[in-house]
């Protein structure tokens, strides 16, 4: 695997830290991967701004290499008679955890203050997720010389991003753990990493990152194979120990409690990908598109059952690897995962 040749992704390796929002991301695991020579990224998602302020700070104790952050584009507000249907549906949940229901509000997650602490922190990199922003916002980060960088899952989306003035296109492919990036079509995203890589990097005229279920050195020269400058890993990273995972959160993905991950909207009103655990697979296909009105409703029943270790109900977002993943340290892993690729590269 050789070195990252493009100036807008300044490390050494070709391997980014995805920014796994709700507590996964860190700043000792951004840390840990700038340290390795991978490039680290901050989840700003559900984050107050002056939480996401403090988190630049100290990520810059942690390393003085260039890192990112990621902001949620906020989605149109969701339908409020089926938001209250589900929540009607989810009644007995709550009385088995003995919690109530969260209210099933809309809000934007800080998003204007959030820029605001982007643009004024100068970080090197601000990616986005749920959406494309404007035109306007583009320049206003360039002119605080922050970088742009957006997550598709499209040749359409992409397109989008490039006339908006974006630098990066972070391609997702349908392997990918966590909540898909679409934002023309919120229909489930079906098409495989390298197929997408190939097709946008053929056509787009800024470089792409690939991302979506990439575990091994094997699977990431696949990716960088096809057009790609660099991979984004997520699932990976979960069980090491300078991730925030929660302990319910690893004995599910170490032991293996559920055989496989699934797409839904049951946990947040977006379609994420997980362990098809209880809650998923009972509640998919209930759930409205009504991002984040159905995550405020299901946060408390999330965060009660994670207190008491019930892994039957919270959201486990992994990518389709994720029986791959170790205990590694991140630094470890990085290094691993770029020998392992050089050694498979032609």
């Amino acid at each position: 695997m050789s070195e990252v040749t493009d100036a807008r992704l300044p490390s050494a390796l070709p391997i980014i830290q995805a920014p796994m929002a709700g507590g996964p991301s860190t700043p000792a695991l951004t840390g840990a991967v700038s340290a390795a020579g991978g490039y680290g990224f901050l989840a700003a998602g559900y984050l107050s701004s002056e939480g996401l302020h403090e988190a630049i700070a100290i990520t810059r104790t942690m390393t003085d290499a260039p890192f990112g952050v990621n902001l949620f584009v906020p989605s149109a507000p969701g339908n409020p008679n089926e938001v209250a249907a589900y929540a009607s549906v989810l009644q007995p949940e709550s009385e088995r955890l003995g919690v109530a229901l969260g209210e099933g509000r809309w809000e934007d997650d800080e998003f204007s203050a959030k820029l605001d602490v982007v643009a004024t922190s100068h970080v090197h990199l601000a990616s986005f997720t749920f959406g494309c922003p404007a035109s306007e916002t583009v320049d206003r980060l360039h002119r605080a010389d922050v970088l742009v960088a957006v997550t598709v899952t499209s040749g359409v989306e992409s397109q989008i991003a490039v006339d908006a003035g974006t630098d990066l296109l972070i391609v997702q492919g349908t392997e990918a753990g966590g909540h898909q990036g679409t934002f023309t079509d919120l229909a489930p995203n079906h098409t495989p990493l390298l197929s997408l890589v190939a097709e946008i990097s053929e056509m787009a005229p800024v470089p792409v990152i690939g991302s979506g279920g990439v575990m091994t050195g094997r699977d990431a020269a696949a990716v960088l194979g096809v057009g790609a400058i660099a991979v984004q890993l997520g699932t990976v990273f979960l069980c090491s120990p300078e991730a925030g995972t929660s302990d319910p959160y690893r004995r599910a993905l170490l032991d293996a409690l559920y055989p496989d991950t699934t797409l839904t909207r049951a946990f947040t009103g977006r379609f994420a990908r997980g362990l098809a655990n209880r809650f998923a697979l009972e509640h998919d296909g209930q759930a409205p598109r009504a991002y984040p009105e159905v995550h405020h409703i299901t946060r408390p029943l999330r965060a009660a059952a994670t207190r008491v270790g019930d892994t039957s109900v919270p959201n486990f977002w992994a990518g389709t690897g994720w029986r791959r993943l170790t205990t590694e340290p991140a630094g470890t892993i990085v290094r691993r995962i770029a020998a392992d690729a050089r050694r498979v590269e032609p």
